[in-house]
């Protein structure tokens, strides 16, 4: 049986949750409509066939170009690029990312995040769902 102030609180609490949320999805607005991006990443020819996952032990680094590319370097050289279905606010600025990884894979569309240097600092800024990993080659540049 539970008391009336629990009872209050969350009849009180429940429609404050969606006008909480408007200013997020307003602000998420604005990435999901952006036609015009351009991917400041290196030029590259795809390879093979789309994974949804990568096994995380073989990540050895990643190289964020900007607020919608990410290449997964693998042990061994293998690259695979991710290409955000949204930019991610930050991003490309800061060039450094985090996740949490679930049985021993990276899939999509698990979150990454940007990680903010903030005041000598690091911490978790925008989360953003992944989208598929491509394997790629970079093209090298023909020039010189």
């Amino acid at each position: 049986m539970s008391s009336p102030m629990s009872h209050k609180s969350r009849s009180i609490l429940r429609p404050l949750v969606p006008l909480a949320a408007l200013p997020l999805v307003a602000a998420c607005a604005a990435y999901e409509e952006d036609t015009d991006f351009v991917s400041d990443a290196p030029a590259a020819r795809v390879v093979g066939e789309p994974v949804s996952c990568l096994n995380h032990s073989r990540i050895r680094s990643t190289r964020v170009h900007d607020d919608r590319t990410i290449d997964f370097v693998l042990t061994g050289g293998d690259i695979y690029r991710n290409t955000l279905p949204r930019r991610c606010p930050r991003l490309g600025f800061e060039e450094a990312i985090s996740y949490d990884v679930r049985g021993g894979q990276l899939c999509s569309p698990d979150i990454i995040y940007v990680l903010d240097r903030i005041g000598g600092g690091v911490q978790r800024g925008a989360g953003c769902g992944l989208g598929e990993f491509v394997p790629v080659e970079l093209v090298e540049d023909d020039e010189g």
